[in-house]
């Protein structure tokens, strides 16, 4: 069955369908849920437009365990390259497990990239850890992306080591770090990540590490209002248009072979949470 955005409508309604709040003496519940609704002017993951620099929908929903274990879901509407294979969503499922250790917060868990309703060899499997501690005012989060070898990862096609049925891993590490600014509503944000990966075209056409080695960074702003936080970042990678040159036309807005889909732009974004 093909999900279409009218599907994707319905998972943010039921996102921001959220229970009465809770009397401020009771005690904390053993589950909680929570869930964010956001609306962005571009899906970039790791760098790379998944929407094809244009606007999109997406959607949050995490049920929390007092233990530390966590289950989730996250949904995006997906366009040109993103797309991988056909599908017009990117329907996640998330599971970990977040606990206090030493002066931070350790997160382990893993995330099924999910594409429902495309072409086969497009799911893939990430296992994460992340570190989060503070540094005066500021909050630091490291943290490891690794995905084992895999079918969706090969290199099928474009470099001379290509071949059908290959299988690559990935590997993504980051950086990321905020501030806030005193008696004001603005968080300060900055992110830095390195992918090692595929430097070909898997079997749809696409690539979690377009030219198998590149740096992306970010660095913008939240203003925080109740449940609503508006935010403005620059995005950019080192993929030049020489480097991904031999990815085109798939790596190109309209997927026509201008321009690419990794050059720098500012995202702007509305976030409801509840």
């Amino acid at each position: 069955m093909r999900f279409t955005l009218s599907s994707l409508g319905v998972l943010v309604l039921a996102v921001s369908a959220s229970p009465a709040l809770a009397d401020e003496t009771d005690p904390p519940p053993p589950i909680t849920i929570n869930g964010s609704v956001t609306l962005a002017s571009d899906y970039r993951l790791r760098g790379v437009s998944q929407s094809d620099t244009k606007p999109t929908l997406q959607g949050t929903l995490t049920v929390s365990h007092e233990s530390g274990l966590y289950v989730g879901l996250f949904a995006s509407n997906l366009a040109g390259w993103g797309t991988f294979g056909g599908p017009n969503l990117e329907l996640d499922v998330i599971g970990g497990y977040k606990r206090k250790l030493g002066p931070g917060t350790a997160d382990i868990g893993l995330t099924w990239y999910n594409y429902p309703g495309g072409a086969t060899l497009t799911d893939f499997v990430e296992f994460y850890g992340k570190y989060t501690t503070t540094l005066g005012p500021a909050s630091i989060t490291g943290s490891a992306y690794y995905a084992p070898p895999q079918l969706a990862l090969g290199n099928w096609s474009n470099t001379p080591q290509s071949r059908i049925g290959d299988r690559e891993d990935n590997l993504y590490v980051t950086g990321d770090g905020s501030v806030g600014i005193p008696k004001t509503p603005i968080t300060l944000k900055a992110h830095i990540g390195h992918s090692w990966g595929n430097p070909g075209l898997g079997p749809n056409g696409t690539s979690v590490t377009p030219t198998g080695s590149y740096t992306d960074w970010s660095l913008g702003a939240d203003v925080t209002y109740k449940m609503l936080t508006f935010n403005i970042s620059y995005v950019d990678t080192d993929i030049t248009a020489a480097g991904s040159a031999y990815l085109q036309p798939n790596f190109s807005r309209g997927q026509d072979g201008t321009g690419s889909i990794a050059n720098g732009t500012v995202v702007v974004s509305l976030t409801a949470a509840f």
